[in-house]
């Protein structure tokens, strides 16, 4: 998917693509002049199989006027104090599985039907480019946004099909998943019910931590390419500027 960047300063929204209506949520990215992207989206029915849903919607707000899909923040995120549970069903303490690690972090969910898994394949893809030593240090990190459907065993299922069997995935409580992402500046609301839909608002934003600070230092739109993924993820690796 893709979408129409526009000025920062001005945060307008995105040209409306056919049928997508629903109202954008812009997420602050709070202390730091850097770029701000929303995706709401719309899942399909309850009894409908993951990825899809034909009233599915996603629309962007904000933008850069940078040439690079990188945004480099000047005053860098504190890795999420996040303690949930992965695709096994165990604790996972994010800060101290992924401490001198070179992390993305990701928050979206399973009945995503365009932004979540165009992302994670995205990044698989320019993963694989890796040399096998690099791919072993790089972590990737999949926090649901929609944690009572999205159970470790869904989570398990999902990933490997979207992303990469080595992403890890998340699930615990909600109120901790959008403390989490709010620590970071993206904006996550509860899902909720319309029109017999489930209805998900989530920040698209990708966060790079380097393997040195351990500090969120690039952030990456929902419109990053897999060229994008695969030129810099050998500078993120390394914890060097993209």
């Amino acid at each position: 998917m893709s979408a129409e960047k526009t000025p920062t300063p001005d945060f307008e929204s995105a040209a409306a693509r056919p049928g997508r209506r629903t109202p954008l949520i812009v997420a602050a990215v709070a202390i730091v002049a850097a770029l701000g992207i929303t995706a709401a989206v719309l899942g399909g029915n309850d009894d409908k199989p993951s990825g899809t849903g034909s009233s599915s919607i996603a629309e962007v707000s904000g933008g850069s006027d940078s040439t690079k899909a990188a945004t480099v923040l000047d005053r860098p995120f504190t890795k999420p104090s996040l303690v949930l549970t992965d695709t096994k069903g165990e604790k996972y303490d994010l800060r101290e599985r992924t401490k001198g690690k070179p992390t993305l972090i990701y928050f979206g969910y399973t009945h995503c039907p365009d932004v979540c898994p165009m992302t994670m394949s995205n990044i698989a893809i320019a993963k694989k480019q890796l040399p096998k030593a690099d791919q072993d240090k790089l972590q990737v990190v999949f926090v649901t946004t929609d944690p009572e459907r999205d159970t470790s065993a869904e989570l398990a299922k999902w990933l490997p099909a979207a992303g990469d069997p080595s992403f890890t995935g998340l699930t615990g409580e909600f109120s901790t998943i959008q403390a989490g992402a709010r620590s970071i500046g993206i904006g996550i609301d509860p899902p909720k019910k319309e029109n017999g839909n489930v209805v998900s608002m989530h920040g698209a934003q990708v966060i790079a931590f380097s393997p040195t600070t351990d500090q969120g230092y690039v952030l990456y739109g929902e419109d990053t390419t897999v060229e994008d993924y695969t030129k810099d993820l050998p500078r993120l690796i390394k914890g060097e500027n993209p």
